[in-house]
């Protein structure tokens, strides 16, 4: 029982003498040291700029009109009426100017060319023959004409220059009648000519112009005594 005793109490004994030199043990503790330099350079972001102008290549953008204007009332080339049709108001104005443009006959026929036969006269004369020339009197356009003697075709076609060009004809006792028949009115209408009638002695016994429309003729006869 004694033994059992000190058992205990040498065991209690140590454990209080080995808690007592446990606890006389300090924690060390290792203090943090900061570093001078971080490894790594970062540069903080910053908000980027606008996009400057490029003018580079003489190029602008475009300015932009911040509002339009209207214009408030419509101009018109007629008088302030209301139709119902539009084409009323232009029918309207094309007959009045008609109107203004009323012509005489003969100012008609030497815009239009006259669409009725010219006679030009007849011409007594001694001469063997006669040289008969013509030409485009007025712009040269293309005018063309047939030429017929006593109903005979001699030229089919001829082009009228600005200079005079012609044939000449053996006259027969009697009439002579030579024809000259406009083919066309050329680019700017209508057929112009003036033509010459010339004896064997060099004396223009006819002479005169023409304005046809196409399909008409003047006509000279030069009679021989």
């Amino acid at each position: 029982m004694k033994s059992y005793i000190l058992f205990l109490f040498f065991m209690f004994l140590t454990l209080s003498i080995y808690s007592q030199i446990d606890s006389k043990k300090k924690s060390i503790s290792i203090p943090a040291v900061e570093s001078k330099k971080d490894s790594a350079d970062i540069t903080p972001l910053k908000p980027s700029k606008p996009i400057k102008e490029n003018n580079a290549f003489g190029m602008n953008r475009p300015k932009v009109a911040l509002s339009l204007e209207l214009p408030k009332k419509e101009l018109s080339m007629f008088p302030k009426e209301e139709f119902g049709n539009p084409g009323e108001l232009y029918m309207k104005q094309v007959n009045k100017n008609l109107e203004n443009l009323k012509l005489s006959e003969k100012e008609v026929a030497l815009r239009n060319g006259s669409t009725i036969d010219q006679y030009f006269g007849d011409f007594k004369t001694t001469s063997i023959f006669v040289n008969v020339v013509y030409r485009d009197h007025g712009y040269t356009d293309g005018d063309i004409i047939q030429v017929r003697v006593n109903d005979d075709i001699t030229h089919a076609r001829v082009f009228l220059t600005g200079g005079f060009k012609g044939f000449k004809l053996d006259l027969k006792k009697g009439f002579n009648k030579i024809d000259f028949l406009a083919l066309n009115q050329g680019e700017s209408g209508p057929n112009t000519a003036e033509f010459k009638v010339i004896d064997d002695s060099g004396i223009v016994i006819s002479q005169n112009r023409w304005n046809l429309a196409t399909g008409v003729k003047a006509t000279i006869i030069v009679v021989k005594e």
